[in-house]
């Protein structure tokens, strides 16, 4: 599957600290440093029924924000993102709407590809639709039932179902860290089946689903269907990242089940643990109290924004003001704040002198290095934008500083 083009990166001059992310899995800081000079990231994409809001947004900046200081310390970055073209949601809206679910794929992938190039998200190395994968992925499912890890269970008006026994994962649960009444309700909450009749335990996943009357199938060993979701993101990552992989990425809705699940259908098919060495999700965005959500229908999309002539620029300073794994809110007054700090911004690096760009630098690496805090690193270019200095070269330092490290142009009007 195509992504989308590649904004260019400056370079910045220096040696940046060695960075630290926050592990969901041991609730603690940890040294991300890959030892062979690429770094592996693994970030959950989009279901393709609806455009991108602002808490996708505020995710894939988040990753885009590690991918751009994985760069700035010399590393190769191997970026996998997968897009999950075949799902139930997206049937049901192909079926509400009275279109056909691929053109309804299409068209909302193509959106998204629009909103990430508007926003200068870094493209993946390699964008992976289920759809294109569902050999790889129907293939692996058969190695897992060959292996005791699958499982059939019968379906009332279908062929057998294929699950995956939770029985069979011993490091089930240190992902999440949750225990077993959090994550019953948690399945049940987040797409998954704890009463379905004939499985083994109600925390085992669907890693193929028999065809169904009306449903698009696909032919495998294991009889023609399609791929649960928890598989297909594990396949995608192996077959493109390998068995080990140095983070694996998305908003913290995801931590259970679905990266969970991922990481113990991963570790199965690889007999490698643990599968990532860091866990790391981002909070989520917020409007009039509720997250933002779909299912809510309280979005606020970027495209529309984009519509009604807001800078994408602006809209990705207001979701950097705050900390990637915090829940917060987005206002009409942290927008303004956003453009505000966009013309300042602006202006200070259109001037023929400023302060020397170093400690502004120096400070701007430190706070990413420390689990991303983007706030931390905008109220140093903040305080430099604020002073005055005769450097004549510091101007056009800090602009290359706040392209390649927070993704944001500094373009006079």
């Amino acid at each position: 599957m195509q992504s989308w083009p590649a904004a260019a990166v400056p370079d910045v001059p220096g040696t940046p600290p060695d960075l630290r992310l926050y592990d969901s899995a041991t609730a603690g800081l940890v040294d991300v440093a890959p030892a062979d000079g690429t770094a592996r990231l693994y970030v959950c994409g989009i279901t393709p029924y609806d455009a991108t809001h602002l808490g996708h947004a505020a995710t894939y900046v988040a990753f885009d924000t590690l991918n751009r200081v994985w760069r700035d310390q010399g590393l190769s970055v191997h970026y996998v993102q997968n897009v999950t073209d075949i799902d139930d949601p997206l049937l049901e809206r192909a079926a509400r709407d009275g279109q056909d679910w691929r053109e309804l794929a299409a068209r909302e992938t193509q959106l998204f590809r629009e909103d990430m190039t508007a926003l200068r998200v870094l493209p993946p190395t390699d964008y992976v639709g289920a759809v294109e994968a569902m050999d790889s992925i129907s293939a692996a499912v058969a190695r897992l039932v060959e292996a005791g890890a699958g499982y059939l269970v019968p379906s009332e008006d279908a062929a057998d179902d294929v699950y995956f026994p939770v029985s069979t994962a011993p490091r089930f649960g240190e992902v999440s860290r949750l225990g077993r009444p959090e994550m019953t309700a948690l399945f049940a909450e987040r797409g998954g089946d704890p009463e379905r009749p004939g499985k083994k335990d109600p925390l085992d996943s669907l890693l193929w689903r028999a065809e169904r009357t009306g449903e698009p199938a696909w032919e495998s060993l294991l009889g023609p269907g399609r791929a649960g979701w928890h598989v297909e993101c594990a396949v995608i990552a192996l077959d493109r990242l390998g068995a080990r992989i140095d983070v694996q990425g998305g908003g913290s809705d995801l931590v259970f089940p679905h990266h969970e699940h991922s990481s113990a259908t991963a570790e199965a098919l690889s007999g490698r643990a643990p599968f990532a060495a860091a866990n790391v999700h981002a909070g989520m965005i917020g409007l009039d109290g509720e997250k933002m959500s779909k299912s809510r229908g309280n979005l606020v999309k970027v495209s529309e924004l984009r519509r009604d002539g807001v800078d994408p620029a602006a809209v990705r300073l207001g979701l950097l003001s705050g900390h990637y794994r915090q829940d917060r809110a987005w206002s009409p007054a942290l927008l303004d704040r956003a453009r505000r700090r966009l013309a300042e911004w602006t202006a200070a690096v259109a001037r023929p002198a400023g302060p020397p760009a170093g400690p502004a630098v120096a400070e701007v690496r430190a706070a990413l290095a420390d689990d991303l805090d983007t706030p931390r690193a905008l109220a140093a270019v903040d305080a430099w934008a604020a002073e005055g200095g005769p450097d004549a070269a510091a101007p056009a330092a800090v602009r290359d500083l706040v392209d390649a490290l927070l993704g944001v142009r500094l373009t006079p009007a």
